[in-house]
């Protein structure tokens, strides 16, 4: 079992490879994004015998999922099909090893996921592991397919080369050409729908544009609130000092009018309190303690806990989310009045995705020592520390900020809240979701004298719901050979569903299943028929629709077994 983590070392030395050889790299379907979603695009690409090249912008495969989001947003397994159950499929297989278990027993480990066993004995699917595994996981996917990997970024001033609405290469940032005859935009920004000239949207529209009730400036009735008296001023009491950093003097508009916000990024911190595995919270370089004013505020006016969220992984780790209205989320720092995290260069995400690094160990440091923080909280705080075996050549900080929202897609169609809550029925589905309606807030603002949140929306489903193919496609006249799984059509809230990783995984699948009817007929991809699209999908193991009396809930899950093809035999164990 432990070949399972070398084979990451490989794709490096054969990326070495490839770009000291070669400047202009031919395929007939080019995945861009190595995220989980771009990793299932690009295998069922090579299992239909396609050739197939994957470009990955970061060094390890696997995006969200193998960067500390351990505790799947799924909403209901019965949605998991392809190559997604196969990823949770050969996650399981891994625990059921007694070697992976190496620093707590599996008698110790709670086992507990959202609403279903995290090892789900029923449906030999596991929704809850370690990074590293699922890093793992996804590189012998990769392999195995004999998926063509290529690390590199896209060239964000040259961009594309387009003949008409036709794609015919991409250029990355080190000199390389790319040339395909489709092309997955598998990236969390959506830089490559945006370098092709496809139409797109930010922030959140008005609840009239698409008839919702969720999508705009949402006032203070959601979750993930301040606490009561938290003072917004820099000298308590007086509105002269100036406000604290990061809020707002209003809330910009009426409920349901929309704006420029964008829901909160954080990382999802992998702490453990096991003395072995455990590396100390460094002070960051540049910490200053008015910096967590506000936290100190909070503090003051009563909170005492959920600071971070903590849901266990195996081996006494944790996925560590936001978990309240003052925590991880760095709400506000992901936008300004004339950009957002999308409008940024490289140097500038990074930048940002540095500032918002040192905002959460700062935080953490914060609440373990600084003398403000109430001795009961800094000593509960300070059993946390990074694992020491996750992010070995990162500090132990996860690799990916978790990019909840950036650009999206606006197509002929668009999916809304309707969709996803079943008021409005859609056609040709290529996969399925389930999750609540979520969106983290996106902006703190003065509110009858005291700081408050806005933006937390965290609004139930009553079951799962289809997607239809019309979503991952652009309007045909602005590029016809352009395939969109992750960054798609759909309004604000709806996106606040659909973006889950899984789901991610399962659109990238009927992507690249698309992708490869549309090269094999030499066809537009809005013109590759539904019917065989369908039949390939099913083929596949992709699940389109659930029967009537599924609810949206895991715990009201069928737990039925996938259908042939769904996973590979439990025999070929990593």
């Amino acid at each position: 079992m432990a070949s399972i983590f070398c084979l990451g070392l490989g794709h490096q030395a054969n990326a070495a490879t490839s770009k000291s050889q070669e400047q202009s790299i031919q395929a007939e379907i080019v995945v861009y994004g190595g995220a989980s979603g771009g990793v299932s695009a690009a295998v069922q690409a090579a299992r239909m015998g396609r050739q197939v090249v994957l470009v990955s912008e970061y060094d390890h495969l696997g995006g969200m999922t193998s960067s500390g989001l351990g505790w799947s947003d799924i909403g209901n397994e019965s949605i998991l099909g392809g190559v997604c159950r196969e990823f949770y499929h050969q996650v399981y297989l891994h625990y059921q090893q007694d070697e992976a278990w190496n620093i707590q027993p599996r008698a110790r480990f709670a086992n507990r996921g959202q609403g279903v066993p995290a090892l789900n004995d029923r449906t030999e699917l596991a929704s809850v592991f370690e990074p590293k595994v699922a890093e793992a996981v996804f590189d012998k996917l990769v392999a195995d397919a004999g998926v063509r990997l290529v690390f590199g970024r896209l060239d964000l001033r040259r961009g594309v080369d387009k003949r008409g609405a036709r794609i015919t290469a991409l250029h990355l940032e080190d000199g390389r050409t790319v040339r395909g005859r489709v092309y997955i935009d598998a990236s969390y920004e959506g830089d490559l729908l945006e370098a092709a000239g496809v139409s797109f949207a930010t922030g959140r529209e008005p609840n009239s544009a698409y008839g919702e009730t969720s999508n705009g400036i949402t006032g203070l009735e959601y979750g993930n609130q301040l606490v009561e008296g938290v003072d917004p001023y820099l000298a308590p009491g007086d509105p002269t000092s100036g406000l604290l950093p990061g809020v707002n003097p209003s809330r910009g508009g009426p409920i349901g009018s929309g704006d420029h916000r964008i829901q909160a990024y954080c990382y999802r911190m992998v702490l453990t309190d096991a003395p072995g595995n455990r590396a100390p919270i460094a002070k960051p370089a540049g910490y200053d303690a008015a910096d967590y004013e506000l936290l100190f505020r909070c503090i003051e006016a009563g909170q005492t806990s959920r600071f971070f969220k903590n849901d266990w992984m195996p081996n006494r780790k944790t996925d560590s989310n936001n978990a309240s209205g003052i925590s991880t989320d760095y709400i506000g720092a992901n936008y300004g009045d004339d950009w957002n995290w999308a409008t940024l260069n490289y140097a500038q995400r990074e930048e940002l995705a540095s500032r918002h690094r040192d905002w959460q160990l700062g935080m953490l440091w914060t609440l373990q020592h600084h003398p403000r923080v109430p001795s009961s909280v800094r000593e509960r705080c300070s059993k946390w520390g990074l694992a020491k075996d996750e992010f070995v050549d990162n500090q132990n900080w996860p690799y990916v900020i978790y990019i909840r929202e950036a650009r999206r897609m606006v197509s002929d169609f668009v999916m809304t809240e309707r969709h996803c809550c079943g008021l409005e029925p859609v056609a040709h589905s290529i996969g399925m979701g389930a999750y609540t309606l979520d969106s983290h807030n996106v902006q703190r603002y003065v509110h009858d004298g005291m700081v408050k949140n806005e933006g937390d929306i965290q609004k139930r489903i009553q079951r799962p719901y289809s997607i239809p193919y019309q979503a991952i496609i652009p309007r045909e006249p602005e590029c016809d050979n352009l395939l969109v799984p992750w960054a798609l059509s759909a309004s604000h809230i709806a996106f606040g569903s659909i973006r889950m990783e899984p789901v991610f995984m399962v659109l990238g699948q009927s992507a690249a299943t698309a992708a490869a009817i549309a090269v094999s007929d030499n066809i537009a991809v809005q013109q590759v028929p539904y019917q065989r699209l369908r039949e390939r999908l099913e083929r596949d193991g992709q699940f389109l629709s659930l029967p009537v009396n599924v609810a949206a809930d895991n715990s009201d899950a069928t737990g039925a077994k996938p259908p042939r093809g769904a996973v590979r035999k439990a025999t070929e164990r990593l």
